[in-house]
């Protein structure tokens, strides 16, 4: 049986591939050991190299990251050696027994300043330290792993903390919520993004793809869709994201357009209102 060794397996992503695949053939692992989990600091890679030696496995699947954007400013050599270490470790892991590596990345890698979806032919460009930590990595699985595939995805929603989380929880209480309407994205559900590593792993389609839900919105109409499916009468007010004062420079249009799927296969993932409502349906 194929054997698939995931990194960071408690994170929204784990979850969903533990949900999507088999769990015989699944070696789970996280910082910390667990209930069917074993520790592995991607950060260590001796760790790393020994974990995959004896274990051997098929297929790498690296879902751990730092992900806090915030903090990742404040914390710039732990974003380096998680985002950019971490997957170089890997990577050289994967080519020492010749398994496959998926990394997943993000839309940070891109600056924000388009006004077009960036294809995987766009040159990425970062103003933030969680953005360029993530480009890195990349480059390192590009650099040492030969079988590998890097999935861009953006605004991941599952099993875990998230923004559709926090909107719901905020409803509870508040009759207005004030939203940022001036950044664009695709909201992607985990079990999507998911599916598609299931479609993409057993190929050699090689190389960098986006992976995100199809659509765009901005976070205030992310929002206000939230509480529609969710039957709440919560209203949305549209702020900039000047008003919001956050700490850190976001992206403000970091649309993903998944070009080289459609270039390359037949497969298209679900719309983002679609893939967002089958997730509701879940949820309650």
């Amino acid at each position: 049986m194929k054997k698939i060794l995931i990194t960071g397996c408690n994170g929204q992503l784990g979850r969903a591939l533990n949900q999507i695949y088999n769990s015989e053939c699944l070696i789970n692992t996280d910082v910390t050991e667990g209930e069917g989990r074993k520790a592995l600091d991607i950060t260590d890679v001796d760790a790393v190299l020994k974990m995959v030696r004896e274990e051997q496995p098929d297929v790498i699947i690296n879902c751990a990251a730092h992900t806090a954007v915030e903090l990742c400013e404040s914390q710039e050599d732990l974003a380096y050696r998680i985002n950019a270490i971490g997957a170089r470790n890997l990577s050289i892991a994967a080519a020492q027994v010749d398994a496959k590596l998926i990394q997943v990345s993000t839309d940070y890698v891109f600056d924000g300043n388009g006004t077009r979806p960036y294809t995987e032919f766009d040159e990425p460009c970062s103003d933030s330290v969680y953005g360029k930590t993530k480009l890195e990595g990349e480059r390192f699985v590009k650099e040492f792993a030969p079988k590998h595939f890097i999935l861009r995805t953006a605004w991941l929603y599952g099993d875990g903390k998230n923004f559709l989380k926090t909107m719901l929880r905020l409803s509870e209480t508040n009759q207005e919520v004030r939203v940022v309407n001036d950044q664009f994205g695709n909201p992607t559900s985990a079990k999507e993004l998911a599916r598609l590593i299931h479609f993409l792993e057993p190929g050699e389609n090689y190389g960098t793809f986006h992976a995100t839900c199809e659509g765009q919105c901005s976070w205030a109409d992310f929002a206000a869709k939230i509480f529609e499916m969710a039957g709440k009468a919560t209203k949305v007010i549209p702020i900039s994201t000047e008003e919001y004062n956050a700490r850190v420079k976001r992206p403000a249009y970091s649309v993903l357009d998944n070009y080289m799927l459609r270039l390359t296969t037949d497969y298209r993932m679900a719309d983002w209102e679609t893939a967002l409502q089958e997730y509701m349906d879940e949820l309650q």
